[in-house]
């Protein structure tokens, strides 16, 4: 009788599990979520439509960036190089800023909606800089130097824009991850390729981007083509909005770093303690108490933490008085290891990070300087993108369709490969790309030095494709990684952790740019960094990052070795899918 009383209740449960979304989410109306209703792929489109638009307008200006500087505002080559690289650096540095409000604060939805505003604003204004008489570059056609009014209206204009994007890139992808439940068997596996198919789509925009956008800002104009982005950004807000009644949302919990203080500060002030015999005897509260997350196991690693949970006083009453400064939960010390985990992950996807920033800089004024004919076609040098964008659309879908299910099979693991293992795989692909720059630009410098017709800019094909393969392993690697890794309270700032990896390695590029040519001239009296490519040594910067990149994989094997997953308790559902990547 016992039994069948028990065998009701956990077949009740189930059905619960299976009519509604038990992972903390709220419907549109703060409910619990109906299954059948919300959340999954029809949540997920709506979002990735936005996502669309986004990368759109983002690329159509950072990929033509460097043209821009070069030839309307007239800057040297290393000035150029330099605010691409610190306008790119601010906007992927921004998203942590942006992430930080969204999960503790706003909220997601509400985040991507403020930041949109602020994108199209800078969009508006990017669009104005070149109708208004007062804002125009000059009055002439041939523009000798840009007036003022016209250059502190666009740097005003992509700077709005890096704010908005700040907001919107953690917030929106983590928005669209919410809408699949970890614990649901089913939504798992569409989790698990969300981010391969998100990433699908950020090439679809990227490869319209540098091939349509692009070419009207070079043969129509920049004005026409912010027109263009502006109405495309404005259609994709209302088609977001649109969506509301069908997603999945996640109250705001609090700035995520009070905890991580409080059990830093417990573990100090009890670091003479001793530690249990059982890990069973620290402070956690029960499975019914917590509605905020999902409770973590213990870990043995980083265990001084540990001693934060330890309790002093065994009365329940003592307890429930105890200060958040003096005694934790496990799971918020297991939090706070999490974060601490992720943090040498991120330092060693710097360098991968910064042969990922050339693309937008080096490699488009390889492009200028080449010979760009195709048959009668003149290929705009920021088209050259292009390549990138296709060969990340193909090896997704040959890693989603074939590796994955080959390597299931061989490994036994639902993703293949540990995350760790796919974002090093990548990085070896980083180095191969580097060593064809290094190769293809000496060659290039060769024909110019001995007065020989311009390369054709084909020869920089396999540069921008094999980047492109990189950034399926490591790039959409790194994305799942700090989603999955960083505690569920802040999984939009785990998003701006990935991003902010783009962002501090376009800042320590400009260091290295700058280190690498005061050494350079100190040494042999001559710069690597010329006013143009022709009085320039890209080859050998090249030559010093593969050697960079080749050290930086060496440590990142033996970090990732040593690096443990999020452990969620078994008990609560299905485990975090990251652990079983492990």
């Amino acid at each position: 009788m016992e039994h069948k009383k028990i065998d009701e209740e956990l077949q009740d449960s189930f059905d619960d599990q299976q009519k509604w979304v038990l992972d903390s989410s709220l419907d549109s109306r703060g409910r619990v979520p109906l299954r059948a209703q919300t959340g999954a792929w029809r949540a997920a489109l709506f979002i990735i439509a936005i996502e669309f638009s986004e990368r759109l307008s983002y690329f159509g200006l950072a990929t033509n960036l460097i043209v821009y500087l070069t030839t309307i505002l007239h800057q040297d080559l290393k000035m150029a190089v330099k605010n691409v690289n610190y306008w790119s650096g601010v906007t992927t540095m921004m998203p942590l800023l942006g992430g930080f409000v969204a999960d503790a604060y706003l909220g997601r939805y509400a985040t991507i909606l403020v930041a949109t505003i602020i994108y199209l604003m800078g969009l508006v204004l990017l669009t104005m800089s070149w109708f208004i008489p007062g804002l125009k570059p000059c009055h002439e056609e041939v523009c000798i130097e840009p007036r003022k009014a016209h250059e502190i209206a666009f740097f005003i204009a992509i700077y709005l824009i890096s704010i908005g994007t700040g907001g919107h890139k953690p917030s929106l992808e983590s928005f669209g991850a919410d809408q699949f439940d970890d614990d649901h068997g089913e939504e798992r596996k569409m989790k698990m390729s969300f981010f391969n198919w998100w990433n699908v789509n950020l090439c679809a925009g990227i490869l319209t981007s540098v091939t349509a956008i692009v070419y009207i800002e070079d043969r129509i104009g920049w004005g026409v083509a912010g027109i263009i982005l502006t109405v495309i950004m404005a259609t994709s807000l209302l088609i977001f909005l649109s969506g509301k009644t069908f997603y999945r949302y996640r109250r705001p919990l609090g700035s995520p770093l009070t905890p991580m203080l409080q059990v830093i500060v417990a573990a100090i002030a009890k670091r003479n303690l001793p530690y249990p015999s059982d890990p069973s005897f620290l402070h956690e509260v029960s499975k019914a108490e917590f509605t905020k997350g999902r409770l973590l196991s213990h870990t043995k690693h980083l265990n001084f933490l540990d001693k934060a949970a330890i309790i002093e006083d065994n009365n329940p009453l003592a307890i429930e008085k105890q200060s958040p400064w003096r005694l934790v939960t496990l799971t918020k010390v297991e939090e706070t290891k999490l974060v601490i985990n992720v943090i040498p992950i991120w330092l060693f996807t710097l360098a991968f990070g910064i042969c990922a920033t050339q693309t937008s800089t080096f490699f488009i004024k390889q492009a200028i300087v080449m010979d760009r004919h195709i048959a009668s076609f003149t290929v705009p040098p920021a088209s050259m993108f292009s390549l990138t964008a296709v060969s990340l659309i193909i090896s997704i879908t040959i890693y989603e369709k074939l590796l994955v299910p080959l390597l299931r099979s061989i490994t036994k693991k639902q993703r293949g490969i540990s995350i760790l293992q796919r974002i090093g795989t990548g990085m070896i692909f980083s180095l191969i790309t580097m060593i064809i720059s290094a190769l293809v630009e000496k060659q290039r410098l060769d024909l110019t030095n001995n007065k020989k017709p311009a390369m054709s800019v084909l020869w920089l094909a396999p540069q921008f494709i094999i980047i492109g393969i990189a950034d399926a392993f490591t790039l959409v690697g790194l994305q799942e990684y700090f989603y999955h890794q960083v505690p569920d309270s802040m999984r939009s700032l785990g998003i701006a952790f990935y991003l902010s990896v783009i962002g501090a390695a376009s800042f320590l590029n400009n260091v290295l740019i700058t280190a690498v040519d005061n050494l350079a001239e100190d040494f042999s009296g001559k710069s690597w960094f010329g006013k143009d490519l022709n009085t320039s040594r890209l080859d050998w910067f090249y030559w010093f990052l593969a050697g960079v990149t080749a050290a930086n994989l060496c440590v990142f094997v033996i970090v990732a070795k040593r690096c443990p997953y999020k452990s969620v308790q078994p008990s609560q559902g299905l485990a975090d899918s990251s652990v079983s990547a492990a």
